[in-house]
């Protein structure tokens, strides 16, 4: 009876390690299944959020020498509007959120204006003034909402700049216009940071740039320059007669202390000898030619004043 129950113990236990054994790999087996399911589960996941932040994901910029102005467009419930600001370069990173960026240039930045005024002669003139302004560091967020971003010089400079200047240039007349451009812009650079005092905005400096006379104007300027350039001609003209002038009577001066000279020295003997000689050097010239001269009782050529 006891090796029957220690046979059956055993057969027992062998049977209870062979299911216990098979539980074990039915757990491991159904382990390895649940893991490999939560690995492709969790990488779907990744995979549909990446996509999502692909699709609806926003990843605002700023480049460099810009301030950016982040905000949240409304969504279907809430309100969105301002997240953060950027100094560019520089990203505000990704997210499922509508995010944008309104970037404005912190730059110094040249704005010109063309006038067309009516002077105080009543003319019409034309010209360009000029004026550097930039924004202050660290100040994104007053520009934007308090003074539409980029467009704050058409909205809150432009007109007052436009009415300064005229202002100090109407009461001119146009040759002084001219004259004091650097009066002008001075002084209209003086209202306009009084203006800008208190903003975001800083005035670099400001300039009258060139100045366009009307047609009729321009036409009499060039003719007076003509004139007086014909005038100047005439006068050198003038100084170079008076020299040649001043040469001529010093010729003539010349020539008549010659005369004075030759009349005082040339004796009629002395004439009668240099015709003598001029006769020896015609005789014994190899063209020879006969030549008949008056002579006198000495054979002498006559040498005589005629008397009329």
């Amino acid at each position: 009876m006891t090796r029957k129950k220690s046979k059956a113990n055993n057969r027992y236990a062998e049977r209870f390690t062979q299911g216990e054994n098979s539980m074990n790999q039915t757990i491991r087996h159904n382990g390895i299944k649940a893991g490999i399911s939560i690995f492709f589960l969790f990488a779907f996941f990744l995979i549909g959020f990446f996509a999502l932040l692909g699709i609806f994901g926003t990843n605002p910029n700023t480049p460099a020498g810009h301030e950016g102005y982040v905000y949240e467009q409304p969504r279907i419930f809430g309100k969105g509007g301002f997240r953060g600001e950027l100094k560019g370069p520089s990203n505000y990173g990704i997210s499922l959120w509508k995010n944008e960026v309104m970037n404005v240039d912190f730059r110094p930045r040249t704005y010109p204006e063309n006038f067309k005024i009516l002077a105080k002669d009543e003319l019409n003139i034309s010209f360009r003034f000029q004026s550097i302004i930039k924004v202050k560091t660290g100040t994104i967020r007053t520009v934007v909402e308090d003074y539409a971003g980029e467009a704050f010089y058409e909205r809150y400079i432009k007109e007052p700049l436009r009415a300064m200047v005229r202002k100090h240039v109407q009461y001119l007349k146009s040759r002084e216009i001219k004259e004091k451009r650097k009066e002008i812009a001075e002084a209209v650079a003086t209202d306009l940071q009084e203006h800008l005092k208190g903003t975001p905005f800083i005035l670099v400096s400001s300039v009258v740039g060139n100045i366009d006379y009307p047609p009729v104007v321009t036409q009499a300027v060039e003719k007076k320059l003509a004139a007086q350039q014909l005038l100047d001609e005439k006068e050198t003209q003038r100084e170079i007669a008076k020299k040649d002038a001043e040469i001529r009577i010093e010729e003539a001066k010349g020539i008549a202390e010659a005369q004075k000279i030759i009349n005082t020295t040339l004796t009629q003997n002395y004439l009668q000898h240099e015709a003598i000689q001029a006769q020896l050097k015609m005789a014994s010239s190899p063209n020879h030619t006969t030549v008949y001269i008056p002579s006198g009782a000495n054979g002498i050529p006559l040498i005589n004043t005629v008397n009329k």
